[in-house]
């Protein structure tokens, strides 16, 4: 039991680094950075920080073909997909709808356990998910006026790309520890962003000296801890409850929007704050 407790910690944590990762970003685009070029450091930065620690640790893995594949699949591939057609999608729809659709990964994840891995659906975990997708629902809030095919098509192929990538990084922590996980998929991501830099035309890098403020942000609490968090926590609880309390993520990020920015919650935004820690804590009471 306290290695469940631990893993919901771990999730929560990671929860809190990716949800404060659009905070750090604001400030770092006010810099002069663009998108690709900040998701490029960042990788660097974090991978070098994490190969950096198991080299000083002398951790070593020696890892078969197949292994390298699956890593190179999950960073260079599946994330950056995923965060490319995430930020295409804002282009076309609204970011509210893009974060609602992409909010819908802990569904896919479900259906994708039970169809290829046999992973026990139970009603509990069916109805935390729907408590909690209600909540994202509310708290986020959109207009859903004028809406935008290809943007929603964008939106939702990184839903799936993510949710496949929840789904691969579930099978190879069985065999390979979390922190070797986070190094390397943090390392192959470099290779994918340093594509959609060069892809843009490089000019991003040319942003002012106070940027590396909110860069570094990204970096240790972003990448390095929300990362190796959620690696650590899906590896303890499986990917189904953890991609559910990990729609935890749009409270942090709202709490500091309202600390920061002096942003204004509705009363609909409350109530599906209340709706996401409910499904979170029922998820926490289904640990059967």
């Amino acid at each position: 039991m306290k290695s469940y407790y631990a893993g919901v910690m771990y999730i929560v944590l990671s929860a809190f680094g990716f949800g404060v990762m659009p905070i750090f970003a604001i400030y770092a685009y006010r810099g002069g950075i663009d998108v690709f070029t900040l998701l490029f450091i960042r990788f660097v930065l974090g991978a070098s920080i994490f190969q950096l620690y198991l080299r000083i640790k002398k951790i070593r893995y020696r890892f078969n073909r197949r292994e390298i594949l699956t890593l190179l699949l999950l960073g260079g591939v599946c994330y950056t997909l995923q965060s490319s057609m995430y930020l295409l999608s804002v282009q076309y729809i609204s970011p509210s709808l893009a974060a609602l659709l992409l909010y819908l990964y802990p569904a896919v994840v479900t259906l994708l356990s039970f169809l290829l891995n046999q992973e026990r659906v139970t009603k509990q975990i069916l109805f935390s998910l729907a408590i909690s997708l209600a909540g994202a629902a509310l708290v986020l809030g959109t207009s859903y006026g004028n809406i935008n095919i290809l943007g929603v098509l964008l939106a939702f192929g990184a839903t799936t790309v993510y949710s496949f990538y929840i789904l691969l990084g579930s099978r190879i922590l069985k065999r390979i520890p979390p922190l070797v996980v986070s190094s390397y998929v943090t390392l192959f991501s470099c290779f994918g962003t340093f594509i959609l830099v060069i892809a843009s035309g490089g000019s991003g890098f040319h942003f002012t000296p106070g940027t590396w403020i909110p860069i570094w942000g990204i970096v240790l609490l972003s990448t390095l801890l929300g990362i190796l968090s959620f690696f650590r926590g899906v590896e303890i609880l499986g990917p189904t409850r953890s991609s559910i309390l990990s729609m935890t993520e749009p409270l942090f990020t709202i709490l500091f929007s309202v600390i920061l920015f002096a942003d204004r919650l509705t009363p609909f935004q409350i109530l599906g704050g209340v709706g996401i820690l409910t499904g979170a804590v029922l998820i926490i009471k289904t640990r059967g």
